[in-house]
């Protein structure tokens, strides 16, 4: 039993002339059948998210199963978002004293959108398996050559199935060699000028395909964000303690700020959102990083389709880039960082 990286294509047909062939990462321990896969060449995305507790395998992901339908997809599932998540009105923002025109990727709201690394290469910088851990390493370098955003940066990503005892924190210690997956990121600013930048991640969690109408949601202390009808911030809501809701007839497309929950032994302060189905006895908890720079948003979505629903932390607000809420400003050589994880219990 041990922790396995292997590769295989992704899809059998052809890619557009102007994109090369996806190969898929695979990221495995062997001893529960529990793995993770990621495509570097788009966007560095995580694919599929396998995890097993009890008895029993669940694949906890709902994202494109073909080449085709990933460059099809509009959700941005699974995406990481970079160098802003969310939208920024008009694409429109000012930084220090100069004006930018980013490109308007949701017209129907007038809005840009998500920032512009989905999509794009990343390369493989570092692999590495132990008994303990299988981890991914990817980099995307960007020269500052997208409209509107002329500050260049490096952005690294590593994807870790690990050993889930480290981020048990209380649940079950008989059932520490299960897997959990941790996502750490860094943005370098490899440019000559400071540079604004907001970090965000796009999932879309799910049991094995189980309708959300059959789950709960437990959220952390929070803020709800008031939006206009263009999803861009104009008020709060006041501050709600951590609670459960039900699912069933729910919709959610909100912002939240949101309070700690904890702190892990190192000293790290955390939040964690976690999804319940009480038909199969387990849960899907989502950890980020909270602090000063840190994982101290989150956005919970859920589609018409009602059999996903997403749950993103991010380190800034709606409209970051004009509001300033949660942004982060690099100087030339600083680094910005933070860390994500899934696991069930």
């Amino acid at each position: 039993m041990s922790f396995t990286i292997t590769t295989q294509p992704f899809g059998p047909l052809p890619l557009p002339s102007d994109r090369k062939p996806l190969t898929e990462y695979i990221l495995q321990y062997t001893g529960t059948g529990e793995f993770a896969t990621i495509i570097p060449e788009f966007g560095g995305i995580l694919r599929r998210l396998v995890l097993r507790r009890g008895n029993h395998l669940f694949a906890l992901l709902k994202a494109p199963e073909s080449p085709q339908a990933l460059l099809a997809d509009e959700s941005y599932a699974s995406a990481l978002l970079f160098p802003f998540p969310s939208r920024i009105r008009h694409g429109i923002y000012a930084f220090e004293g100069e004006k930018y025109a980013l490109k308007m990727n949701e017209a129907s709201r007038d809005n840009a959108l998500h920032g512009f690394v989905h999509g794009r290469q990343f390369s493989v910088i570092n692999q590495e398996t132990t008994p303990n851990h299988a981890s991914l390493t990817l980099r995307y370098d960007y020269a500052g050559d997208t409209v509107g955003y002329p500050f260049p940066f490096a952005l690294t990503v590593t994807y870790e199935l690990t050993r889930a005892d480290w981020l048990t924190l209380g649940s079950d210690p008989t059932e520490d060699r299960l897997c959990a997956l941790r996502i750490t990121y860094s943005a370098l600013n490899t440019g000559t000028t400071r540079c604004p930048v907001a970090f965000g991640w796009h999932p879309y969690f799910t049991f094995t395909s189980e309708p959300i109408d059959e789950l709960t949601l437990t959220l952390p202390g929070r803020t709800a964000i008031v939006l206009d009808g263009d999803m861009i911030p104009n008020g709060r809501q006041p501050v709600d303690a951590s609670e459960t809701v039900a699912l069933r007839d729910r919709q959610f497309d909100t912002p939240f700020i949101i309070e700690p929950t904890g702190t892990t032994p190192d000293g790290i302060s955390f939040a964690e959102t976690v999804l319940d189905s009480p038909q199969a006895g387990v849960k899907l908890v989502i950890g980020q990083e909270t602090g000063e720079g840190k994982l101290n948003y989150l956005v919970c979505y859920t589609p018409t389709r009602r059999d996903s629903i997403a749950i993103e932390p991010l380190t800034a607000n709606v409209d970051s880039f004009n509001n300033g809420e949660g942004l982060v400003i690099l100087n030339p050589g600083e680094i910005f960082s933070g860390s994500m994880w899934v696991r069930l219990e």
